[in-house]
């Protein structure tokens, strides 16, 4: 049984005590996949609102890139396939709004504050990994803006990026938009059609660890392709 009591008495608790549950809304807001189904129940369509809220924050707080996204879209998809109340072209609009949103407001920090974040050391914040992110947009441009939101932890940190880059905003803004559809369209849809297939319905947790690693796939390959391009350049000199 994937949602039960304990599920909803942790849910009960963050949201009716506050600080006294941090630990549990830590937790909730790591596994907020396996609480649709208590959200719905319990808040109706407030729930649209409460999903709405944590896509924006994965998407515009540079802080905040532990949040779920690429699990969560493909959970509420097969979530609103077994359920009426949920209309799936209302999840899809409000949550493209939500990330365009974040990107936004997360290019307009990078843009405005970046360089002054950079040099204080942020715990969620990585100098080295800003700075590599960084050149990879230098090299290959505002398509990488699409690209990046396939990919957990770096769209979180692309939009700050190319704020601090000083990227074209007309650009950036119109790579976020195509990306940001595409991305929730393909996972929410891809949820809605195979998410309520028995083996995924039973193995929620390693069909979400299979997207993470299709998700971090392009990374992967890219960081191959450059260690061999590395290697034979030492090879040839």
């Amino acid at each position: 049984m994937l949602f039960g009591f304990k599920e909803t008495l942790i849910l009960k608790n963050v949201l009716e005590s506050g600080k006294n549950h941090l630990n549990n809304l830590i937790y909730l807001l790591l596994h907020i996949d396996q609480y649709l189904n208590v959200l719905l129940n319990n808040y109706g369509s407030k729930m649209y609102l409460i999903i709405f809220l944590i896509l924006f924050c994965e998407t515009g707080l540079v802080i905040t890139p532990f949040l779920p996204g690429d699990s969560l879209l493909f959970a509420l998809g097969a979530l609103a396939a077994r359920c009426n109340n949920l209309k799936i072209e209302y999840i899809i609009l409000s949550l493209w709004l939500a990330i365009f949103c974040g990107d936004n407001t997360n290019y307009w920090i990078g843009r405005l504050f970046g360089n002054k974040i950079l040099v204080k050391k942020i715990r969620f914040i990585k100098k080295e990994h800003l700075e590599q992110i960084q050149m990879f947009y230098k090299k290959h441009g505002a398509k990488t803006v699409v690209l990046a939101r396939f990919v957990p932890i770096i769209r979180t940190l692309a939009p700050f990026i190319t704020g601090i880059g000083k990227m074209k905003y007309f650009v950036f803004i119109s790579f976020s938009f195509v990306g940001g559809g595409l991305w929730v369209t393909m996972f929410i849809l891809g949820g809605y059609y195979f998410g309520n297939f028995p083996f995924i319905m039973h193995n929620f947790s390693f069909a979400f660890i299979g997207i993470i690693l299709v998700s971090i796939l392009p990374i992967f390959l890219k960081l191959l392709r450059q260690f061999f391009h590395n290697k034979k350049s030492m090879s040839g000199y």
